[in-house]
């Protein structure tokens, strides 16, 4: 279990009198088996946790026994309330200072078992950044937490990789989104939402107007609705068999976009569809080279031998004079 996700949970668990596993799987974002396994080490902690059956039943902690809470200042709970940043991300917030002072708190009042346990936020770190990523550039998420807070409406400069030049846009933002170590605002533009990813903002600023969001929507059901359609939503299915050394690489670049077609290996390999949202997205599979063969349709075979015909006359050795 993260820190951030344990005292989470205890500050859900300390706010309330019962609550069920599903509202802590659903506040959490993580799956029951996974709220059952810190429950359970909640327990092995020794931590007072109890789960009582029934329609007014649900998990309960003793009262006294969780954290205390009555040190902290608004500002602290606030920072407190955000799970799964890690520390990197509260420093990019400019929240680092505030959340370590209110672990500090907390830990201060509690007491230490045996005194022969280092505290969790010594032992346990986190770092949910990709590998080999380098510094991003552009709009840093602390520069903008301040106006997305003011609920104003915002005219941004975005560079898309799939337009020209940058595109100047009014937004009305719903919130900054943090993704597998990647900063997101989440706005509607014209009524339609869209992700823009904050290294791609090259300037921005306050339009003297409340933003205009739809109408029941918030930020956690548009961002969840936008990953959804990023997940499910394609122009062009492509077949192909993978071959058996890079099933496990292509599954990790590709995600739920890759559909195994029956889990036995031939002796070719793997045969599988991998979903696209664009033809131009293809050009995902030249660095497998010759270990993945795409079948159809014809023109992402088309497409991905124009883009290898480029290639080799890019780096086609030069005419001796």
């Amino acid at each position: 279990m993260t820190p951030d996700r344990f005292f989470t949970l205890m500050l859900l668990l300390a706010s309330r009198d019962a609550v069920t596993t599903q509202e802590l799987a659903s506040a959490l974002g993580v799956s029951l088996r996974t709220i059952t396994r810190d429950l359970n080490w909640l327990r092995d902690a020794g931590l007072p946790v109890t789960a009582h059956r029934g329609r007014l039943g649900g998990v309960t902690m003793l009262p006294g026994s969780g954290l205390d809470l009555t040190r902290l200042t608004p500002g602290e709970r606030d920072h407190l309330s955000l799970p799964g940043l890690d520390e990197k991300q509260r420093a990019e917030l400019d929240s680092s200072v505030d959340s370590r002072r209110a672990l500090s708190k907390i830990v201060a009042t509690q007491s230490r078992r045996g005194h022969e346990l280092l505290p969790l936020t010594d032992v346990v770190h986190v770092d949910s950044r990709p590998w080999l990523r380098t510094r991003a550039s552009g709009t840093t998420p602390a520069s903008l937490i301040g106006s997305v807070r003011r609920a104003r409406r915002l005219r941004i400069e975005y560079d898309s990789p799939r337009e020209s030049c940058p595109r100047d846009l009014v937004v009305d933002p719903y919130g900054l989104f943090a993704k597998a170590g990647i900063w997101y605002l989440v706005a509607d533009c014209a009524h339609v939402p869209q992700m823009y990813r904050l290294e791609r903002i090259t300037t921005w600023k306050e339009v003297d107007q409340p933003r205009r969001i739809r109408e029941n929507q918030t930020l956690a059901t548009v961002a969840a609705a936008l990953i959804d359609q990023w997940e499910h939503n394609h122009a062009i299915e492509v077949s192909a068999t993978i071959d058996q050394t890079q099933i496990e690489r292509a599954r990790r670049i590709f995600g739920q976009r890759l559909v195994r077609d029956g889990h036995e290996a031939s002796a070719s390999g793997h045969k599988v569809t991998i979903r696209f949202l664009h033809l131009e997205d293809v050009r995902a599979l030249l660095p497998f080279g010759s270990t993945i063969t795409v079948h159809g349709p014809t023109e992402a075979r088309a497409h991905l031998r124009a883009l290898a015909t480029d290639l080799a006359h890019h780096y086609a050795p030069s005419p001796t004079s």
